[in-house]
């Protein structure tokens, strides 16, 4: 069989395996995290596991078998997640960034040693670091604008992005508050008598993200 026809079956593959985790994900950070309330509704576990499903078929077809596809399948997953939280109780655990962040940093690692590319090593290491800088920044400016949960998430997004190239972190930080501004247009037209700085800003922050890795190679 050859690559092109074995493709569909990997990307179907790889969807099964998104359709799996986001379930056993949600019953993790339930267990680890009891003050979040325990597992969402029917309805949201089953949204956001065909949501992790349609990402992990994407990612494959952008990675294929490159070293680099279990560390973005990982994000997708805590994408998803994350942004569940962030939506239902506008809050980005600690402990959930941390571990976007540990895991993303073993699993780049292990993309680098085997690609072998330890520069894209070194330049996601900046871009974590540029991206949280950049945030923190604006945080400090307009704390009400942006929480310190925002801010923590830059870090890993931008070691994430950085990996990948200096324009995919020029982008993903410019893009997150476009896909911001618009998100929080159509929920303030959806739901009256909320405040802008109300309207969670994580998943404008990893649908930017992601959409720059899809995108741009």
């Amino acid at each position: 069989m050859t690559a092109t026809a074995a493709q569909p079956l990997l990307v179907a593959a790889f969807g099964l395996l998104g359709l799996l985790t986001s379930p056993l994900a949600e019953l993790l950070i339930a267990r680890s995290l009891p003050r979040l309330g325990g597992l969402p509704s029917p309805r949201i576990r089953i949204t956001t596991a065909v949501v992790t499903a349609v990402l992990f078929g994407f990612l494959t077809l952008r990675f294929g078998f490159a070293p680099a596809l279990p560390a973005y399948l990982l994000l997708a997953v805590m994408a998803v997640q994350l942004s569940r939280v962030d939506v239902a109780h506008h809050l980005l655990p600690n402990p959930l960034i941390l571990l976007l962040l540990a895991a993303g940093i073993v699993l780049l690692f292990m993309s680098a040693v085997l690609a072998p590319d330890w520069s894209a090593l070194l330049r996601a290491a900046a871009g974590g670091v540029i991206l949280f800088l950049g945030y923190l920044i604006l945080g400090l400016i307009s704390p009400g604008g942006l929480g310190m949960g925002d801010v923590k998430l830059a870090a890993p997004l931008g070691m994430y992005l950085g990996y990948l190239g200096w324009s995919q972190v020029f982008y993903g930080g410019l893009l997150s508050f476009v896909v911001g501004g618009v998100m929080t247009v159509l929920v303030l037209r959806l739901k009256r008598g909320i405040k802008p700085s109300e309207v969670a800003h994580g998943p404008a922050m990893f649908a930017a993200a992601i959409g720059v890795v899809l995108l741009i190679a």
